[in-house]
């Protein structure tokens, strides 16, 4: 089992870590890589258009020169199409706030169960401006425990969302970017 001792690396701009987000998602996603809404170049696709969205950040986490795992970001607004893909209307109280939306977080294998993921999360989130966070998760992914991990980290349920016609459906949650206690 690998540890949680990991250099936390934050970027703004995509093309220093494109290579390090494809590698870790191909290896993440290799047994859904079939199906094209997880092939490499549907992601590559989302990944090139998010890294040109307001706010656009990634934080990378490296054991050595090895990298762990990942997550991205990008700043949205109140009328985004993140906010109308919902299954349902939402109040102003959540679509108001200044919003960071997470796109991806993924952590390989061997440092799963280490903390790797929650540091690399609370690292992006450590000096973001925004007033809260929102992301997007598969309610099955790991039989639920997904969805459980990110409600343990202070995350509530908002709807369900369908982003593409392909993916599958997805429950949106948001919390206060800073969580108190």
């Amino acid at each position: 089992m690998k540890t949680a001792g990991i250099e936390l690396r934050h970027f703004s701009e995509v093309e220093a870590v494109w290579d390090t987000l494809i590698g870790i998602y191909a290896e993440v996603r290799a047994d859904r890589l079939h199906d094209p809404h997880y092939s490499v170049e549907r992601y590559g696709e989302r990944l090139a258009r998010h890294a040109t969205e307001p706010g656009w950040e990634a934080v990378v986490g490296y054991e050595g020169e090895e990298a762990v795992g990942y997550i991205y970001a990008n700043r949205i607004e109140h009328d985004d199409r993140w906010w109308k893909r919902i299954n349902h209307p939402l109040s102003e109280a959540i679509t108001q706030p200044s919003t960071l939306a997470i796109k991806e977080l993924m952590v390989r294998v061997p440092w799963r169960k280490t903390g790797a993921s929650r540091r690399i999360h609370d690292s992006l989130l450590a000096h973001r401006a925004e007033e809260q966070v929102t992301l997007m998760v598969n309610p099955l992914a790991g039989d639920g425990k997904v969805h459980g991990l990110y409600e343990s980290w202070g995350y509530k349920d908002i709807g369900q969302s369908q982003p593409s016609p392909d993916s599958p459906v997805l429950m949106a949650m948001v919390r206060a970017r800073r969580q108190a206690g």
